[in-house]
Protein backbone atom coordinates (compact mmCIF):
# COMPACT_ATOMS: atom_id res chain seq x y z
CA UNK A 1 0.00 0.00 0.00
CA UNK A 2 1.03 3.65 -0.26
CA UNK A 3 1.49 3.61 3.53
CA UNK A 4 4.02 0.80 3.23
CA UNK A 5 1.65 -1.78 4.76
CA UNK A 6 2.41 -5.20 3.29
CA UNK A 7 1.43 -7.78 5.92
CA UNK A 8 0.05 -9.83 4.46
CA UNK A 9 -0.54 -9.45 0.73
CA UNK A 10 0.32 -13.04 -0.14
CA UNK A 11 -0.88 -16.30 1.41
CA UNK A 12 0.77 -18.50 4.05
CA UNK A 13 1.68 -20.92 1.24
CA UNK A 14 3.60 -18.21 -0.61
CA UNK A 15 5.37 -17.15 2.57
CA UNK A 16 6.31 -20.79 3.19
CA UNK A 17 7.79 -20.89 -0.31
CA UNK A 18 9.85 -17.80 0.52
CA UNK A 19 11.18 -19.57 3.61
CA UNK A 20 12.42 -22.37 1.35
CA UNK A 21 14.19 -19.91 -0.93
CA UNK A 22 15.76 -18.17 2.04
CA UNK A 23 17.09 -21.49 3.31
CA UNK A 24 18.69 -22.23 -0.06
CA UNK A 25 20.53 -18.90 -0.21
CA UNK A 26 23.94 -17.89 1.11
CA UNK A 27 22.63 -14.44 2.02
CA UNK A 28 19.50 -12.29 2.19
CA UNK A 29 19.90 -8.72 0.98
CA UNK A 30 17.73 -5.80 2.03
CA UNK A 31 17.90 -2.04 2.45
CA UNK A 32 17.85 0.26 5.45
CA UNK A 33 14.52 1.61 4.15
CA UNK A 34 12.97 -1.84 4.53
CA UNK A 35 14.50 -2.29 7.98
CA UNK A 36 13.13 1.06 9.14
CA UNK A 37 9.69 0.43 7.63
CA UNK A 38 9.13 -3.20 8.63
CA UNK A 39 11.78 -4.08 11.25
CA UNK A 40 12.10 -7.58 9.74
CA UNK A 41 14.07 -10.47 11.22
CA UNK A 42 14.90 -12.01 7.80
CA UNK A 43 15.58 -15.44 9.25
CA UNK A 44 14.73 -18.93 8.09
CA UNK A 45 11.92 -20.16 10.32
CA UNK A 46 12.25 -23.94 10.30
CA UNK A 47 8.68 -24.56 11.52
CA UNK A 48 7.34 -22.77 8.43
CA UNK A 49 9.30 -24.87 5.92
CA UNK A 50 7.51 -27.60 3.97
CA UNK A 51 8.30 -31.21 4.90
CA UNK A 52 10.65 -31.76 1.97
CA UNK A 53 12.73 -28.70 2.81
CA UNK A 54 12.76 -29.62 6.50
CA UNK A 55 14.22 -32.99 5.53
CA UNK A 56 16.94 -31.24 3.51
CA UNK A 57 17.71 -28.79 6.32
CA UNK A 58 17.36 -30.58 9.69
CA UNK A 59 16.56 -28.13 12.46
CA UNK A 60 19.67 -28.94 14.46
CA UNK A 61 21.86 -28.19 11.43
CA UNK A 62 19.94 -25.19 10.10
CA UNK A 63 22.31 -22.45 8.98
CA UNK A 64 20.91 -18.95 8.90
CA UNK A 65 21.85 -17.08 5.72
CA UNK A 66 23.97 -13.99 6.24
CA UNK A 67 21.69 -10.95 6.44
CA UNK A 68 23.11 -8.03 4.44
CA UNK A 69 21.72 -4.53 4.89
CA UNK A 70 22.60 -1.64 2.59
CA UNK A 71 22.78 1.37 4.90
CA UNK A 72 24.71 4.22 3.32
CA UNK A 73 23.32 6.77 5.79
CA UNK A 74 23.83 4.72 8.98
CA UNK A 75 20.11 4.66 9.76
CA UNK A 76 19.92 1.10 11.12
CA UNK A 77 20.46 0.89 14.88
CA UNK A 78 21.47 -1.88 17.31
CA UNK A 79 17.82 -1.92 18.44
CA UNK A 80 16.52 -3.27 15.14
CA UNK A 81 15.48 -6.92 15.10
CA UNK A 82 17.64 -7.83 12.12
CA UNK A 83 20.86 -7.44 14.13
CA UNK A 84 19.54 -9.42 17.10
CA UNK A 85 18.85 -12.71 15.32
CA UNK A 86 20.90 -15.92 15.24
CA UNK A 87 23.61 -15.86 12.59
CA UNK A 88 25.52 -12.96 11.10
CA UNK A 89 24.36 -9.55 9.93
CA UNK A 90 26.60 -7.57 7.60
CA UNK A 91 25.92 -3.86 7.19
CA UNK A 92 27.21 -2.28 3.99
CA UNK A 93 28.11 1.37 4.58
CA UNK A 94 29.75 4.25 2.77
CA UNK A 95 30.89 5.89 6.02
CA UNK A 96 32.16 4.78 9.40
CA UNK A 97 29.85 4.11 12.34
CA UNK A 98 31.10 4.34 15.92
CA UNK A 99 28.15 2.75 17.70
CA UNK A 100 28.51 -0.48 19.68
CA UNK A 101 27.05 -3.47 17.85
CA UNK A 102 26.45 -7.13 18.74
CA UNK A 103 29.43 -9.40 18.05
CA UNK A 104 27.69 -11.03 15.08
CA UNK A 105 27.36 -7.70 13.24
CA UNK A 106 30.03 -6.92 10.67
CA UNK A 107 30.60 -3.72 8.70
CA UNK A 108 31.45 -3.72 5.00
CA UNK A 109 32.74 -0.40 3.70
CA UNK A 110 31.77 0.28 0.10
CA UNK A 111 32.51 3.44 -1.93
CA UNK A 112 29.69 5.65 -3.12
CA UNK A 113 28.75 6.01 -6.78
CA UNK A 114 26.46 8.81 -7.98
CA UNK A 115 25.43 9.52 -4.42
CA UNK A 116 24.56 5.93 -3.55
CA UNK A 117 26.44 2.88 -2.33
CA UNK A 118 28.13 1.22 -5.31
CA UNK A 119 26.18 -2.02 -5.78
CA UNK A 120 28.63 -3.47 -8.30
CA UNK A 121 31.54 -3.07 -5.87
CA UNK A 122 29.41 -4.56 -3.09
CA UNK A 123 28.69 -7.66 -5.18
CA UNK A 124 32.38 -8.06 -5.95
CA UNK A 125 33.21 -7.85 -2.25
CA UNK A 126 30.52 -10.39 -1.38
CA UNK A 127 31.81 -12.75 -4.06
CA UNK A 128 35.27 -12.63 -2.51
CA UNK A 129 33.61 -13.69 0.76
CA UNK A 130 32.10 -16.74 -1.00
CA UNK A 131 28.60 -15.23 -0.97
CA UNK A 132 27.43 -16.60 -4.31
CA UNK A 133 23.65 -16.90 -3.95
CA UNK A 134 21.79 -13.81 -2.75
CA UNK A 135 18.05 -13.65 -2.11
CA UNK A 136 16.73 -10.08 -2.19
CA UNK A 137 13.79 -8.90 -0.08
CA UNK A 138 13.52 -5.16 -0.47
CA UNK A 139 11.34 -2.32 -1.64
CA UNK A 140 11.17 -0.71 -5.06
CA UNK A 141 14.23 1.49 -4.57
CA UNK A 142 16.82 -1.25 -4.10
CA UNK A 143 14.99 -3.62 -6.46
CA UNK A 144 15.11 -1.05 -9.24
CA UNK A 145 18.73 -0.12 -8.55
CA UNK A 146 19.80 -3.77 -8.79
CA UNK A 147 17.92 -4.17 -12.07
CA UNK A 148 19.42 -1.03 -13.57
CA UNK A 149 22.91 -2.11 -12.50
CA UNK A 150 22.47 -5.44 -14.28
CA UNK A 151 22.87 -7.41 -11.07
CA UNK A 152 19.70 -9.52 -11.20
CA UNK A 153 20.01 -13.09 -12.48
CA UNK A 154 16.43 -14.13 -11.75
CA UNK A 155 13.18 -12.48 -10.73
CA UNK A 156 10.79 -14.44 -8.52
CA UNK A 157 7.53 -12.55 -8.09
CA UNK A 158 4.50 -13.69 -6.09
CA UNK A 159 1.18 -12.34 -7.34
CA UNK A 160 -1.83 -12.40 -5.01
CA UNK A 161 -5.42 -12.26 -6.31
CA UNK A 162 -5.89 -8.76 -4.91
CA UNK A 163 -6.22 -5.30 -6.44
CA UNK A 164 -4.50 -2.54 -4.49
CA UNK A 165 -5.22 0.46 -6.70
CA UNK A 166 -3.03 3.20 -8.10
CA UNK A 167 -1.67 4.30 -4.72
CA UNK A 168 0.04 0.97 -4.04
CA UNK A 169 3.82 0.87 -4.21
CA UNK A 170 5.31 -0.62 -7.35
CA UNK A 171 7.66 -3.55 -7.68
CA UNK A 172 10.67 -1.46 -8.67
CA UNK A 173 11.71 2.11 -9.36
CA UNK A 174 13.26 2.63 -12.78
CA UNK A 175 14.01 6.35 -13.02
CA UNK A 176 14.61 7.65 -16.51
CA UNK A 177 12.53 4.96 -18.20
CA UNK A 178 10.36 6.85 -20.68
CA UNK A 179 10.02 4.52 -23.67
CA UNK A 180 8.46 1.08 -23.76
CA UNK A 181 11.33 -0.05 -25.97
CA UNK A 182 13.76 0.72 -23.12
CA UNK A 183 11.91 -1.41 -20.56
CA UNK A 184 13.86 -4.39 -19.19
CA UNK A 185 12.87 -7.53 -21.10
CA UNK A 186 12.57 -10.98 -19.55
CA UNK A 187 11.33 -14.44 -20.48
CA UNK A 188 9.16 -16.43 -18.12
CA UNK A 189 10.93 -19.64 -17.11
CA UNK A 190 8.21 -20.88 -14.75
CA UNK A 191 4.69 -19.96 -13.68
CA UNK A 192 3.02 -21.99 -10.94
CA UNK A 193 0.26 -21.77 -8.37
CA UNK A 194 1.30 -21.44 -4.73
CA UNK A 195 -1.90 -21.78 -2.76
CA UNK A 196 -4.22 -19.02 -4.03
CA UNK A 197 -1.26 -17.03 -5.39
CA UNK A 198 0.85 -17.33 -8.52
CA UNK A 199 4.65 -17.49 -8.55
CA UNK A 200 6.26 -16.10 -11.71
CA UNK A 201 9.93 -16.73 -12.38
CA UNK A 202 11.69 -14.66 -15.04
Amino acid sequence: MASGESQWITSPQARRDVQRLRAQSHAILTSSATVLADDPALTVRWAELDASTQASYPQENLRQPVRIVIDSQNRVTPAHRIVQQPGETWIARTQEDSRAWPDAVRTITVPAHNGHLDLVVLMMQLGRQQINSIWVEAGPGLAGALLQAGLVDELIVYVAPKLLGTQARGLCELPGLEKLADAPQFTFSEIRHVGPDVCCIW
